[in-house]
């Protein structure tokens, strides 16, 4: 029985040693986890994570340009509460994974594992991920506060 209690101890090890080896963890040098066409968030309005409680995609119609990165809404109500306020709406760390930033490194996302907490948005690599992040969020949260954004010029 006592074994059993390792397995998932030895899952997640297993998971954060494939976040840290795999091809989608790299340091990186931009503040913002804008893809090669410079779009951040993989094209996801961030505002809808607020608003409407889920990933919705931005269009071409609706952009701001902010941190070097452009930002792609869903509508114009968005588009102004975000250049209202970037730092409110705009994803931690850039828009990195925020379970690898806790972790001393950067990740890509997937815009369906994300969170709120205290108000402000956290995005994981996958759904898995965020499960490792949301198992000691207050903890992983200081982490990451911590090791941003020192993790970008590394």
């Amino acid at each position: 029985m006592e074994k059993n209690r390792e397995w998932p101890a030895m899952i997640s090890g297993f998971l954060v040693l494939f976040i840290l080896l795999s091809g989608s963890c790299s340091p990186v040098n931009t503040a913002v986890n804008a893809g090669p066409e410079g779009i951040a968030i993989k094209g996801f309005d961030p505002v809808a994570y607020f608003t409407i409680g889920k990933p919705l995609k931005g269009t071409e119609e609706f952009t701001y340009k902010w941190k070097g990165a452009t930002w792609l809404f869903s509508d114009r109500e968005h588009l102004d509460l975000f250049a209202a306020d970037p730092e409110r709406y705009a994803p931690r760390y850039g828009g990195y994974c925020a379970y690898a930033v806790s972790r001393g490194t950067t990740a890509d996302i997937d815009p369906d594992a994300w969170s709120i907490v205290d108000g402000k948005l956290y995005l994981n690599l996958n759904k898995d991920v965020r499960k490792l992040w949301s198992d000691d969020i207050r903890a992983n949260i200081e982490k990451a506060d911590r090791n941003w954004p020192s993790v970008i010029s590394k």
